[in-house]
Protein backbone atom coordinates (compact mmCIF):
# COMPACT_ATOMS: atom_id res chain seq x y z
CA UNK A 1 0.00 0.00 0.00
CA UNK A 2 2.94 2.16 0.78
CA UNK A 3 4.30 1.74 -2.66
CA UNK A 4 0.93 2.54 -4.13
CA UNK A 5 0.74 5.79 -2.42
CA UNK A 6 3.93 6.88 -2.83
CA UNK A 7 3.70 5.86 -7.02
CA UNK A 8 0.64 7.68 -7.19
CA UNK A 9 2.34 10.53 -5.20
CA UNK A 10 4.67 10.41 -7.90
CA UNK A 11 2.68 10.21 -10.69
CA UNK A 12 0.15 13.18 -10.12
CA UNK A 13 2.42 15.33 -8.74
CA UNK A 14 5.02 14.70 -12.19
CA UNK A 15 1.49 16.05 -13.96
CA UNK A 16 1.20 19.54 -12.00
CA UNK A 17 4.79 19.69 -12.22
CA UNK A 18 5.14 19.29 -15.97
CA UNK A 19 1.98 21.58 -16.76
CA UNK A 20 4.24 23.90 -14.66
CA UNK A 21 7.28 23.75 -15.93
CA UNK A 22 7.20 22.93 -19.44
CA UNK A 23 5.32 26.58 -19.96
CA UNK A 24 8.03 28.01 -17.45
CA UNK A 25 10.57 26.91 -19.43
CA UNK A 26 8.99 28.30 -22.93
CA UNK A 27 8.91 31.24 -21.03
CA UNK A 28 12.44 31.43 -19.61
CA UNK A 29 13.57 30.69 -23.70
CA UNK A 30 11.35 33.52 -24.48
CA UNK A 31 12.58 36.43 -22.42
CA UNK A 32 16.39 35.41 -22.75
CA UNK A 33 16.06 35.90 -26.73
CA UNK A 34 13.59 38.87 -26.28
CA UNK A 35 16.51 40.14 -23.87
CA UNK A 36 19.64 39.03 -26.42
CA UNK A 37 17.58 41.14 -28.99
CA UNK A 38 16.63 44.48 -27.13
CA UNK A 39 20.35 44.44 -26.08
CA UNK A 40 21.35 44.21 -29.63
CA UNK A 41 18.86 46.56 -31.12
CA UNK A 42 20.41 49.08 -28.41
CA UNK A 43 23.78 48.45 -29.49
CA UNK A 44 22.41 48.92 -33.19
CA UNK A 45 21.17 52.36 -32.60
CA UNK A 46 24.09 53.17 -30.37
CA UNK A 47 26.03 53.14 -33.64
CA UNK A 48 22.90 54.15 -35.96
CA UNK A 49 23.43 57.58 -34.52
CA UNK A 50 26.73 58.15 -35.48
CA UNK A 51 25.61 57.56 -39.16
CA UNK A 52 26.02 60.54 -40.93
CA UNK A 53 27.32 62.96 -38.26
CA UNK A 54 30.81 61.26 -38.62
CA UNK A 55 33.26 60.54 -41.08
CA UNK A 56 33.76 56.93 -42.06
CA UNK A 57 36.82 56.26 -40.25
CA UNK A 58 34.92 57.29 -36.92
CA UNK A 59 32.10 55.53 -37.40
CA UNK A 60 34.19 52.26 -37.88
CA UNK A 61 35.69 52.68 -34.33
CA UNK A 62 32.34 53.54 -33.33
CA UNK A 63 31.10 50.36 -34.71
CA UNK A 64 34.21 48.38 -33.07
CA UNK A 65 33.44 49.94 -29.91
CA UNK A 66 29.54 48.88 -29.92
CA UNK A 67 30.95 45.67 -31.04
CA UNK A 68 33.32 45.33 -27.73
CA UNK A 69 30.80 46.53 -25.59
CA UNK A 70 27.84 44.58 -26.27
CA UNK A 71 29.55 40.97 -27.22
CA UNK A 72 28.13 41.43 -30.64
CA UNK A 73 29.42 41.90 -33.91
CA UNK A 74 28.22 45.05 -35.56
CA UNK A 75 28.43 45.83 -39.19
CA UNK A 76 27.64 49.39 -41.08
CA UNK A 77 26.42 49.00 -44.68
CA UNK A 78 26.76 52.21 -46.35
CA UNK A 79 24.67 53.16 -49.35
CA UNK A 80 27.32 53.17 -51.44
CA UNK A 81 28.19 49.60 -50.77
CA UNK A 82 30.77 49.73 -48.60
CA UNK A 83 31.11 48.17 -45.12
CA UNK A 84 32.29 49.03 -41.89
CA UNK A 85 33.21 47.51 -38.63
CA UNK A 86 32.74 43.37 -38.28
CA UNK A 87 32.92 41.66 -41.51
CA UNK A 88 29.71 40.47 -43.26
CA UNK A 89 27.79 38.96 -46.22
CA UNK A 90 25.20 41.71 -47.56
CA UNK A 91 21.94 39.04 -47.18
CA UNK A 92 18.36 40.16 -48.82
CA UNK A 93 17.39 40.99 -45.50
CA UNK A 94 20.18 43.77 -45.43
CA UNK A 95 19.12 44.72 -48.92
CA UNK A 96 14.88 45.02 -47.73
CA UNK A 97 16.45 47.14 -44.44
CA UNK A 98 18.17 49.33 -47.14
CA UNK A 99 14.63 50.54 -48.80
CA UNK A 100 14.00 52.08 -45.10
CA UNK A 101 12.46 49.47 -42.70
CA UNK A 102 14.03 47.96 -39.72
CA UNK A 103 14.27 44.46 -38.94
CA UNK A 104 15.19 41.60 -37.20
CA UNK A 105 15.74 38.15 -39.15
CA UNK A 106 17.15 34.51 -39.38
CA UNK A 107 20.68 33.70 -40.39
CA UNK A 108 22.37 31.16 -40.55
CA UNK A 109 23.97 29.98 -37.00
CA UNK A 110 21.71 32.81 -35.02
CA UNK A 111 19.86 35.61 -35.59
CA UNK A 112 20.28 39.49 -37.43
CA UNK A 113 19.29 42.85 -36.03
CA UNK A 114 18.67 45.47 -38.76
CA UNK A 115 18.07 49.46 -38.07
CA UNK A 116 17.90 51.40 -41.07
CA UNK A 117 19.29 54.74 -41.22
CA UNK A 118 18.01 57.14 -43.43
CA UNK A 119 19.62 60.47 -44.58
CA UNK A 120 22.86 59.33 -44.55
CA UNK A 121 25.18 60.33 -47.11
CA UNK A 122 24.12 58.93 -50.60
CA UNK A 123 21.69 56.76 -49.69
CA UNK A 124 19.93 54.78 -46.67
CA UNK A 125 22.84 53.01 -44.71
CA UNK A 126 21.70 50.04 -42.20
CA UNK A 127 23.16 48.66 -39.11
CA UNK A 128 23.64 44.84 -38.37
CA UNK A 129 23.92 43.61 -35.16
CA UNK A 130 24.49 39.12 -35.20
CA UNK A 131 23.22 37.39 -32.98
CA UNK A 132 24.25 33.56 -32.17
CA UNK A 133 22.29 31.03 -31.11
CA UNK A 134 24.06 30.52 -28.38
CA UNK A 135 23.52 34.61 -27.62
CA UNK A 136 19.93 33.48 -28.26
CA UNK A 137 19.69 31.15 -25.63
CA UNK A 138 22.22 32.05 -23.14
CA UNK A 139 21.68 31.53 -19.69
CA UNK A 140 18.67 29.39 -21.08
CA UNK A 141 20.43 25.81 -20.30
CA UNK A 142 20.98 26.82 -17.00
CA UNK A 143 17.93 27.77 -16.12
CA UNK A 144 16.60 24.56 -17.51
CA UNK A 145 18.57 22.28 -15.15
CA UNK A 146 17.77 24.18 -12.23
CA UNK A 147 13.87 23.92 -12.77
CA UNK A 148 14.57 19.90 -13.96
CA UNK A 149 16.70 19.54 -10.39
CA UNK A 150 13.78 21.44 -8.78
CA UNK A 151 11.11 19.38 -10.30
CA UNK A 152 12.87 16.25 -8.89
CA UNK A 153 13.48 17.59 -5.70
CA UNK A 154 9.65 18.10 -5.61
CA UNK A 155 8.55 14.90 -6.70
CA UNK A 156 11.09 13.43 -3.97
CA UNK A 157 9.12 15.50 -1.50
CA UNK A 158 5.92 14.64 -2.21
CA UNK A 159 7.19 10.74 -2.33
CA UNK A 160 8.40 11.06 1.54
CA UNK A 161 5.20 12.74 2.68
CA UNK A 162 3.34 10.27 1.06
CA UNK A 163 5.44 7.59 2.43
CA UNK A 164 5.00 9.59 6.26
CA UNK A 165 1.16 9.74 5.72
CA UNK A 166 0.92 6.24 4.52
CA UNK A 167 2.50 4.71 7.89
CA UNK A 168 0.17 6.48 9.52
CA UNK A 169 -2.22 4.00 7.62
CA UNK A 170 -0.47 1.08 7.31
CA UNK A 171 1.09 0.57 10.85
CA UNK A 172 -2.46 0.66 12.29
CA UNK A 173 -3.73 -1.65 9.58
CA UNK A 174 -0.79 -4.12 9.88
CA UNK A 175 -1.86 -3.99 14.16
CA UNK A 176 -5.46 -5.26 13.26
CA UNK A 177 -4.64 -7.82 11.36
CA UNK A 178 -2.02 -9.20 13.68
CA UNK A 179 -5.05 -8.85 16.01
CA UNK A 180 -7.34 -10.83 13.60
CA UNK A 181 -4.77 -13.39 13.09
CA UNK A 182 -4.28 -13.95 16.76
CA UNK A 183 -8.12 -14.25 17.17
CA UNK A 184 -8.13 -16.62 14.66
CA UNK A 185 -5.52 -18.73 16.71
CA UNK A 186 -8.00 -18.93 20.02
CA UNK A 187 -6.30 -16.28 21.41
CA UNK A 188 -9.47 -14.30 22.78
CA UNK A 189 -7.60 -12.00 24.83
CA UNK A 190 -6.09 -10.24 21.78
CA UNK A 191 -7.37 -6.87 21.61
CA UNK A 192 -6.33 -4.06 18.60
CA UNK A 193 -5.10 -0.48 19.89
CA UNK A 194 -7.12 2.09 18.11
CA UNK A 195 -4.76 4.13 16.27
CA UNK A 196 -4.42 6.17 12.88
CA UNK A 197 -7.07 7.82 10.92
CA UNK A 198 -10.50 7.88 12.06
CA UNK A 199 -11.91 5.18 9.70
CA UNK A 200 -9.19 2.51 11.14
CA UNK A 201 -9.70 3.24 14.65
CA UNK A 202 -13.38 2.45 14.29
CA UNK A 203 -12.15 -0.63 12.80
CA UNK A 204 -10.43 -0.95 15.64
CA UNK A 205 -13.19 -0.52 18.25
CA UNK A 206 -15.47 -2.63 16.18
CA UNK A 207 -12.73 -5.83 16.00
CA UNK A 208 -12.58 -4.72 20.03
CA UNK A 209 -16.71 -5.44 19.84
CA UNK A 210 -16.68 -8.58 18.21
CA UNK A 211 -13.86 -9.79 20.32
CA UNK A 212 -15.50 -9.34 23.37
CA UNK A 213 -18.95 -10.80 22.01
CA UNK A 214 -17.13 -13.87 20.57
CA UNK A 215 -15.88 -14.20 24.71
CA UNK A 216 -19.10 -13.81 25.47
CA UNK A 217 -21.08 -16.35 23.33
CA UNK A 218 -18.00 -18.80 24.43
CA UNK A 219 -18.78 -18.05 28.14
CA UNK A 220 -22.55 -18.99 27.56
CA UNK A 221 -21.78 -21.59 25.33
CA UNK A 222 -20.00 -23.38 28.48
CA UNK A 223 -22.48 -22.46 31.10
CA UNK A 224 -24.93 -24.14 28.63
CA UNK A 225 -23.26 -26.99 28.60
CA UNK A 226 -22.72 -27.55 32.66
CA UNK A 227 -26.15 -26.99 32.80
CA UNK A 228 -26.91 -29.90 30.29
CA UNK A 229 -24.25 -32.21 32.17
CA UNK A 230 -26.77 -31.74 35.49
CA UNK A 231 -29.69 -32.89 33.73
CA UNK A 232 -28.08 -35.74 32.35
CA UNK A 233 -26.41 -36.65 35.23
CA UNK A 234 -30.44 -37.22 36.51
CA UNK A 235 -31.24 -39.79 34.01
CA UNK A 236 -28.02 -41.39 34.42
CA UNK A 237 -28.17 -41.74 38.01
CA UNK A 238 -31.83 -43.38 37.42
CA UNK A 239 -30.23 -46.07 35.37
CA UNK A 240 -27.60 -46.91 37.65
CA UNK A 241 -30.59 -47.50 40.54
CA UNK A 242 -32.21 -49.78 37.56
CA UNK A 243 -29.05 -51.59 36.82
CA UNK A 244 -28.42 -52.41 40.63
CA UNK A 245 -32.20 -53.54 40.88
CA UNK A 246 -31.62 -56.46 38.47
CA UNK A 247 -31.76 -60.39 39.23
CA UNK A 248 -28.62 -60.80 36.90
CA UNK A 249 -25.60 -59.87 38.70
CA UNK A 250 -23.17 -60.19 35.18
CA UNK A 251 -26.51 -58.45 33.63
CA UNK A 252 -25.78 -55.73 35.84
CA UNK A 253 -22.48 -55.24 36.15
CA UNK A 254 -22.59 -54.78 32.04
CA UNK A 255 -25.14 -52.23 32.20
CA UNK A 256 -23.42 -50.36 34.72
CA UNK A 257 -20.08 -50.24 33.09
CA UNK A 258 -22.26 -49.11 30.30
CA UNK A 259 -23.16 -46.26 32.15
CA UNK A 260 -19.83 -45.31 33.73
CA UNK A 261 -18.80 -45.24 30.10
CA UNK A 262 -21.86 -42.70 29.19
CA UNK A 263 -20.98 -40.94 32.11
CA UNK A 264 -16.78 -40.53 31.60
CA UNK A 265 -17.70 -39.13 27.92
CA UNK A 266 -20.51 -36.91 29.27
CA UNK A 267 -17.65 -35.51 31.91
CA UNK A 268 -14.85 -35.28 29.11
CA UNK A 269 -17.93 -33.17 26.76
CA UNK A 270 -18.33 -30.91 29.73
CA UNK A 271 -14.42 -30.99 30.40
CA UNK A 272 -13.45 -30.32 26.68
CA UNK A 273 -15.79 -27.39 26.62
CA UNK A 274 -14.65 -25.75 29.92
CA UNK A 275 -11.03 -26.15 28.85
CA UNK A 276 -9.57 -22.44 27.56
CA UNK A 277 -7.05 -23.97 24.87
CA UNK A 278 -6.37 -27.40 23.34
CA UNK A 279 -3.35 -26.78 21.92
CA UNK A 280 -1.89 -26.83 25.23
CA UNK A 281 -3.43 -30.54 25.38
CA UNK A 282 -1.17 -33.48 24.86
CA UNK A 283 -0.80 -37.35 25.86
CA UNK A 284 0.77 -40.59 25.11
CA UNK A 285 -0.99 -41.97 21.90
CA UNK A 286 0.03 -45.69 22.84
CA UNK A 287 -1.45 -46.55 25.83
CA UNK A 288 -5.19 -44.46 25.03
CA UNK A 289 -4.91 -46.86 21.67
CA UNK A 290 -3.78 -50.03 23.81
CA UNK A 291 -6.98 -49.36 26.20
CA UNK A 292 -9.76 -48.63 23.23
CA UNK A 293 -8.57 -51.83 21.11
CA UNK A 294 -8.99 -53.23 24.46
CA UNK A 295 -12.72 -51.97 25.00
CA UNK A 296 -13.81 -53.28 21.37
CA UNK A 297 -11.89 -56.37 21.58
CA UNK A 298 -14.44 -57.83 23.69
CA UNK A 299 -17.18 -57.18 21.27
CA UNK A 300 -14.69 -58.46 18.24
CA UNK A 301 -14.48 -61.79 19.76
CA UNK A 302 -18.37 -62.29 20.39
CA UNK A 303 -18.46 -61.43 16.35
CA UNK A 304 -16.13 -63.07 15.86
CA UNK A 305 -13.78 -60.48 14.29
CA UNK A 306 -9.95 -61.42 13.92
CA UNK A 307 -8.13 -58.05 15.37
CA UNK A 308 -4.85 -56.80 14.69
CA UNK A 309 -3.00 -54.35 16.27
CA UNK A 310 0.14 -52.88 15.94
CA UNK A 311 1.46 -50.20 18.09
CA UNK A 312 4.73 -48.34 18.22
CA UNK A 313 7.20 -48.66 21.35
CA UNK A 314 6.44 -45.59 23.37
CA UNK A 315 5.98 -43.05 24.23
CA UNK A 316 4.63 -41.20 21.12
CA UNK A 317 3.46 -38.25 22.74
CA UNK A 318 0.61 -36.32 20.52
CA UNK A 319 -0.59 -32.85 20.82
CA UNK A 320 -4.10 -34.12 21.67
CA UNK A 321 -5.91 -34.79 24.78
CA UNK A 322 -6.32 -38.25 26.05
CA UNK A 323 -10.02 -37.97 26.09
CA UNK A 324 -9.96 -36.50 22.27
CA UNK A 325 -7.64 -39.47 21.09
CA UNK A 326 -9.96 -41.94 22.54
CA UNK A 327 -13.15 -40.31 21.10
CA UNK A 328 -11.21 -40.69 17.73
CA UNK A 329 -10.04 -44.19 18.33
CA UNK A 330 -13.91 -45.34 19.50
CA UNK A 331 -15.16 -43.39 16.33
CA UNK A 332 -12.97 -45.35 13.81
CA UNK A 333 -13.53 -48.55 15.67
CA UNK A 334 -17.27 -47.77 15.87
CA UNK A 335 -17.36 -47.18 12.08
CA UNK A 336 -15.84 -50.81 11.49
CA UNK A 337 -18.50 -52.52 13.83
CA UNK A 338 -21.06 -50.60 11.96
CA UNK A 339 -20.43 -50.92 8.45
CA UNK A 340 -18.79 -54.15 8.20
CA UNK A 341 -20.27 -57.46 8.27
CA UNK A 342 -19.71 -59.62 11.58
CA UNK A 343 -16.90 -61.91 11.30
CA UNK A 344 -14.75 -59.00 9.26
CA UNK A 345 -11.30 -58.76 10.43
CA UNK A 346 -9.81 -55.10 10.99
CA UNK A 347 -6.30 -53.84 12.13
CA UNK A 348 -5.13 -51.12 14.01
CA UNK A 349 -1.67 -49.66 13.90
CA UNK A 350 0.08 -46.92 15.54
CA UNK A 351 3.27 -45.37 14.24
CA UNK A 352 5.44 -42.71 13.77
CA UNK A 353 5.24 -41.20 9.75
CA UNK A 354 8.64 -41.81 8.67
CA UNK A 355 7.84 -45.78 9.46
CA UNK A 356 4.14 -45.58 8.51
CA UNK A 357 4.16 -47.42 5.04
CA UNK A 358 2.03 -46.08 1.81
CA UNK A 359 1.05 -43.08 3.14
CA UNK A 360 0.54 -39.63 2.14
CA UNK A 361 3.17 -36.78 1.90
CA UNK A 362 3.30 -34.64 5.09
CA UNK A 363 3.23 -37.70 7.72
CA UNK A 364 7.14 -37.02 8.52
CA UNK A 365 7.85 -36.10 11.48
CA UNK A 366 3.87 -37.09 12.75
CA UNK A 367 2.15 -39.64 14.65
CA UNK A 368 -0.36 -41.87 12.26
CA UNK A 369 -3.52 -44.05 13.45
CA UNK A 370 -4.33 -46.38 10.83
CA UNK A 371 -7.43 -48.15 10.80
CA UNK A 372 -8.17 -50.76 8.16
CA UNK A 373 -10.76 -53.44 7.73
CA UNK A 374 -12.05 -56.23 5.27
CA UNK A 375 -15.00 -54.66 5.07
CA UNK A 376 -16.92 -53.72 1.65
CA UNK A 377 -14.91 -50.07 1.79
CA UNK A 378 -16.34 -46.60 1.49
CA UNK A 379 -17.89 -47.53 -1.99
CA UNK A 380 -17.75 -45.24 -5.76
CA UNK A 381 -18.19 -41.28 -5.12
CA UNK A 382 -17.01 -39.07 -2.38
CA UNK A 383 -16.17 -39.82 1.02
CA UNK A 384 -18.72 -39.44 3.79
CA UNK A 385 -19.14 -35.99 5.17
CA UNK A 386 -20.32 -34.57 8.07
CA UNK A 387 -24.23 -35.66 8.59
CA UNK A 388 -24.46 -36.82 5.38
CA UNK A 389 -23.73 -40.89 4.83
CA UNK A 390 -24.78 -43.24 2.47
CA UNK A 391 -25.01 -46.04 5.12
CA UNK A 392 -27.57 -45.18 7.24
CA UNK A 393 -25.42 -43.27 9.97
CA UNK A 394 -24.89 -39.78 10.58
CA UNK A 395 -21.75 -39.14 9.55
CA UNK A 396 -20.21 -37.36 12.15
CA UNK A 397 -17.35 -40.01 13.51
CA UNK A 398 -15.03 -39.33 10.54
CA UNK A 399 -15.75 -35.86 10.84
CA UNK A 400 -14.76 -35.58 14.50
CA UNK A 401 -11.56 -37.33 13.56
CA UNK A 402 -10.97 -34.84 11.20
CA UNK A 403 -11.49 -32.53 13.19
CA UNK A 404 -9.31 -33.70 15.97
CA UNK A 405 -5.75 -33.77 13.82
CA UNK A 406 -6.43 -30.60 12.32
CA UNK A 407 -6.25 -29.09 15.52
CA UNK A 408 -2.88 -31.00 16.74
CA UNK A 409 -1.87 -30.01 12.89
CA UNK A 410 -2.64 -32.97 11.11
CA UNK A 411 -4.86 -34.42 8.67
CA UNK A 412 -7.09 -36.91 8.14
CA UNK A 413 -6.88 -39.34 4.84
CA UNK A 414 -9.44 -42.24 3.51
CA UNK A 415 -7.96 -45.05 1.62
CA UNK A 416 -8.46 -48.55 0.40
CA UNK A 417 -6.84 -51.35 2.70
CA UNK A 418 -5.09 -54.45 1.46
CA UNK A 419 -8.30 -56.83 1.85
CA UNK A 420 -10.26 -54.11 -0.66
CA UNK A 421 -11.77 -52.48 2.79
CA UNK A 422 -11.77 -49.46 3.97
CA UNK A 423 -8.69 -47.60 5.51
CA UNK A 424 -8.69 -44.67 7.45
CA UNK A 425 -5.28 -42.70 8.19
CA UNK A 426 -5.42 -40.21 11.15
CA UNK A 427 -2.58 -38.18 11.31
CA UNK A 428 -1.46 -36.22 14.48
CA UNK A 429 0.93 -33.58 15.18
CA UNK A 430 3.39 -34.07 17.80
CA UNK A 431 3.21 -32.59 20.66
Amino acid sequence: MRRWLAALVAATTSLVLVSLLVPLALLVRSVARSEAVDSATRAAESVAVAVGTVDEETLRLTAEQASASSGHPVTVFLAGGRVLGAAAARTAAVDLAARGRSLSAAAPGGREILVAVEGAPGGTAVVRVFLGDDDLMRGVRQTWLALLILGVALVGVGILVADRLARAVVRPTKALAEVSHRLATGDLTARATPLGPPEVRTAGLALNHLAGRISDLLAEERETVADVSHRLRTPLTGLRLEAESLSDPEEAARIETRVDALERAVTAVINDVRRRSRERASCDAVPVVRDRVAFWSVLAEDQSRAVVLDLAPGPLPVAVSAEDLAACVDALLGNVFAHTPDGASFRVRLATGDLAPGGAGGEAGRVVLTVSDAGPGFGPGDPPRRGDSGAGSTGLGLDIARRVAQESGGFLALGESDPGGAEVRLVLGIA
